[in-house]
Parts: C-alpha cells; sequence; structure tokens
C-alpha cells in the first residue's frame, strides 16, 4: 500500500532545500527508510511506512518530517512507532543526530537519573540529509503550566534546565549577551519599519535593553538550550522529555530560564489576559535555579527575561492571529524596562 502524504505547507516545492521533495516522496522514503532503520528493526526486520507527515516548515530554513511506521523483526511483534525526521538548509543532519546521542550517553537516556530525558536518536538518511529520533510522549509543559502543581512542575524545570547546563556535552557554538542585543536590535528594526508611528518607543526599548545587558554580570559560559520554553518540554507522568536541540550553544545558563521565563509573562498576556497570571509559577522555577546554580546567576535570570519580553514585541508582528497584542507587550515591556513612552506615543 503507497503510504499516505500530508504537506499542508507545499514543503516538497521548496528550492532551498530540494532533499525535501525525495523525503516526501512515498518510494524513496520507504526506501531508504528500511535501509536506515535497522536500529529499530534489526538486521532481518522489516520497516513498512505508512504515512508521512509535514509539521513544522520554515522555507528555505528547516522542516520537521513525521514518519508513521510499522516496524517488524525476527520474534518480536509488529509495533506502530512514529519518527521525526529534521532537515536543515545546507546541513547534512549528523550533527544533529551526534548531539542528541551525546546527551543521551551523557544521563539523558532512559535509565539516567531524575527522569530528564531527551528522545533517542534513530539515524541519518544522507540522500534527505536529515536525522531521525523516535517521537515521545507527553504533553508540552504550557498546557500545565497553569493548572494544579504548576508550581512544582516549574521548579522541576529548573532542575532540568540545571542538568542540560552541568552535562558537559560539546558545544560548536557560543552565544553572548552582545548577540541577544544585536538580535534585539535587528528584530525592533523591522517592527519599526513595520510601524514607523512607533519608531522613537522602539529606539527607547532598545536603549534600554542595552542597559539591561551592559548590567548583567559576566557569567560562567555552561551548554544552553538557547531555545528554552514551555513547548520544548513534554510531560508524560514522571518523566520530562526535552526537545528540539537545535539551538545547543555555550552561553550564559540564565538565558535558558530567563527565556522561559519571557515565554510564561508573554502566555499569561495573550492567553489568560494577564502577564502575572503565572506570577507564582514564575517564582517557583527562578529560585529554585538560583538556588541550584553557581555563578552570577540571580542578576541574569531577570535580565534575559526582559529582553525576552523585548523580543516578543516583534514575534508578535510575525503571527497575524498575535498581531493585536503588539502595542501591549510594547507597553508591558517599557513598564518593566522603566521607559517613558514621550509626549507623541
Amino acid at each position: 500500500m503507497r503510504a499516505a502524504v500530508i504537506d499542508p505547507f507545499g514543503a516538497a516545492a521548496d528550492p532551498a532545500m530540494p532533499s525535501l521533495a525525495q523525503a516526501l516522496d512515498p518510494a524513496q522514503a520507504q526506501r531508504r527508510l528500511g535501509r536506515g532503520l535497522s536500529r529499530l528493526a534489526g538486521p532481518d526486520g522489516v520497516v513498512e511506512l505508512r504515512t508521512i507527515r509535514v509539521t513544522r516548515h520554515k522555507p528555505g530554513r528547516r522542516c520537521v518530517i513525521e514518519y508513521d511506521l510499522d516496524v517488524e523483526g525476527p520474534g518480536r511483534p509488529r509495533e506502530a512507532i512514529t519518527v521525526i525526521g529534521k532537515v536543515r538548509a545546507g546541513r547534512f543532519g549528523n550533527a544533529g543526530y551526534r548531539l542528541l546521542s551525546a546527551f543521551r550517553e551523557s544521563g539523558f537516556g532512559a535509565d539516567g537519573p531524575n527522569g530528564v530525558l531527551v528522545p533517542e536518536p534513530i539515524g541519518t538518511v544522507s540522500r534527505f540529509r536529515m536525522w531521525l529520533q523516535r517521537k515521545v510522549p507527553g504533553r508540552v509543559a504550557t498546557e500545565l503550566l497553569p493548572g494544579p502543581g504548576g508550581e512544582m512542575l516549574a521548579a522541576r524545570i529548573a532542575e532540568a534546565a540545571h542538568k542540560v547546563h552541568h552535562a558537559g556535552v560539546p558545544a560548536e557554538r557560543r552565544h553572548t549577551m552582545a548577540d541577544e542585543v544585536r538580535i534585539l536590535r535587528e528584530c525592533l528594526a523591522r517592527v519599526a519599519e513595520r510601524e514607523p508611528q512607533w519608531a522613537g518607543r522602539l529606539a527607547r526599548l532598545v536603549e534600554a535593553s542595552e542597559r539591561v545587558a551592559a548590567g548583567t554580570p559576566e557569567p560562567v559560559p555552561r551548554g544552553i538550550h538557547r531555545d528554552f520554553y514551555a513547548d520544548q518540554v513534554l510531560v508524560d507522568g514522571g518523566r520530562l522529555y526535552l526537545i528540539d536541540f537545535d539551538l545547543y550553544c555555550e552561553g550564559d545558563p540564565g538565558l535558558d530560564v530567563g527565556n522561559f521565563l519571557g515565554h510564561v509573562t508573554e502566555y499569561g498576556l495573550r492567553v489568560l489576559g494577564d502577564p502575572g497570571a503565572l506570577g507564582h509559577v514564575e517564582r517557583a522555577m527562578e529560585e529554585r535555579f538560583v538556588e541550584l546554580t553557581e555563578g552570577p546567576v540571580r542578576a541574569a535570570v531577570p535580565a534575559y527575561a526582559a529582553l525576552t519580553l523585548v523580543r516578543h514585541v516583534y514575534l508578535s508582528t510575525t503571527f497575524p492571529d498575535r498581531r493585536p497584542l503588539t502595542r501591549d507587550l510594547l507597553e508591558l515591556c517599557e513598564e518593566r524596562l522603566g521607559v517613558a513612552r514621550g509626549a507623541h506615543a
């Protein structure tokens, strides 16, 4: 039976990533996955492809594809599993596979302590420029933090972040506070082009962000996730799965938790109508992380939380359903960073 293909983004036609057309072709995918997934089925096993599903696509940059498979090996029953394939423009996938393997070997595997894990890496498909990981179960922490036990979950996620920072997994890149400010400057410049009536306010917000950055102590660099927020944590009973290490680098540990808190504040404003709605959750996470972490993180965490919130001013303009929130975010950032709006705001 020919596998079904679900590609709502038209990723197969992306000219910057021509390997996607092959990765989304059922015959090609069946042949390549059948060869490349011996880790799942064993040397004499059978892998049968049922469905190909594109779940994310940023044109010219990256794509995430899910493959639903039936796997059967000698002496074992047929098992239905889903593997996730990741493709990034200009890369072959080996680095992503090696990184996840290194985390599994550093205490993030099924037998690791504390129940903090990363998904199991499965293999690579060089023809597709793709690496594969097993899809893991669970609910995103975003759904659970507002409910009962949100504070306990937040404290546990702080422990998970601390575990990442002390795993000792080498990073190929480094991200500094100067990089963070540069990104903010570029992002708010795009907002000013779109909304010129706010140009003065945005310029003052950049200046205030630069002051926050300048007042943040130099960190003790560690390996950090760098894109750490509640959607990147899947909760499966007593297990936490950390996902999407695409931006993993060396940097300030305070960035991960600050970034997480900034996203929680934005969620409170956007979904719950109050930026302080989950303040108790934010405090629980920050307190636990500061308790665990050496170095000047007590100042770094709120600094990065503020800068993350400023970045959300820009992010809100990139999603049609969030654009009505841009003004409220701008006002919230001005309040948090002590920026005067000016007579003509």
